[in-house]
């Protein structure tokens, strides 16, 4: 049986990119969306379409079947926004009570991140096949640092507890896995509802590309290189099990040499 790669947040920014890398390797893709006329349209039946809603875990199984590695590239934003599907919206009195109360707003969304970055992920890895040869997550960095400006501003509605919450998930499962943590994002697909995305920030694919660990490094990450890792993370025993952040700064290489860049990680 050929490799079937798994994709849940196919139609985000980074997802998009995870699927193009992926048929570029002549992979098998399959992706998990709530909106297959949506995910249709954007890639032209060159994926295999399975409907379903992470934060449902009855809908998950059959989007399971003969997945052998996942790359989940879901998320919400930090902030409330509309992604939150509120449901009903605050009134006026709710948001100025919100800020110091965050907990009046979530109460009233359906996509916080509590529900899609830890919830949903543990649906995610409790629906995974026991056999899953690897589990790719993209988080966050800050997640070691939520008490260090400016992640704790970026915290203030439980972004990264809730991603700290969904890496332990997974790690704790005993699957294989491999977790990313970016810094902000930038370069399209835009998608998201920050500054970076409303001034179009891009790196011009002129920077390198740096890993760390310990959750020590800054600065931006291009989405397409945070995609490329992901997608080349399968194909690389000695990153199995490792966690790493992801920035781009410096020169950029001719190539980027993603066998140095993770020999550099295990080896570290």
């Amino acid at each position: 049986m050929s490799d079937l790669i798994l994709v849940p947040g196919a139609t985000g920014g980074v997802g998009q990119l995870v699927v193009s890398k992926l048929l570029e390797k002549g992979l098998s893709v399959r992706i998990l969306t709530r909106d297959a006329a949506k995910a249709e349209k954007m890639f032209d039946q060159k994926v295999e379409i399975a409907v379903g809603d992470i934060r449902q875990p009855k809908t998950l199984p059959p989007a399971m079947s003969n997945t052998t590695s996942i790359i989940c590239c879901t998320g919400t934003t930090a902030f409330p926004s509309e992604r939150w599907e509120f449901d009903p919206q605050p009134n006026i009195f709710e948001w100025g009570q919100a800020l110091f109360n965050p907990q009046l707003i979530e109460s009233k969304a359906k996509n916080t991140p509590l529900i899609v970055d830890y919830q949903a992920i543990k649906n995610l890895v409790e629906s995974a096949p026991k056999n899953l040869q690897r589990f790719v997550f993209v988080s966050s960095c800050g997640v070691g640092r939520k008490n260090q400006f400016p992640f704790n501003i970026l915290n203030s509605f439980g972004v990264l507890d809730a991603k700290e919450k969904g890496e332990a998930a997974i790690i704790n499962s005993g699957i294989p896995y491999t977790i990313i943590r970016p810094g902000r994002l930038i370069d399209g697909p835009f998608t998201s509802y920050d500054l970076a995305t409303l001034l179009k920030t891009t790196t011009g694919g002129k920077l390198a590309v740096v890993l760390g660990k310990g959750d020590k490094i800054n600065g931006d990450a291009s989405r397409i290189d945070v995609a490329a890792a992901c997608v080349e993370s399968l194909f690389y025993p000695q990153i199995e099990n490792q966690i790493f952040e992801l920035v781009n700064q410096g020169t950029r290489p001719d190539k980027i040499d993603w066998q140095h860049l993770f020999s550099q990680i295990s080896n570290s």
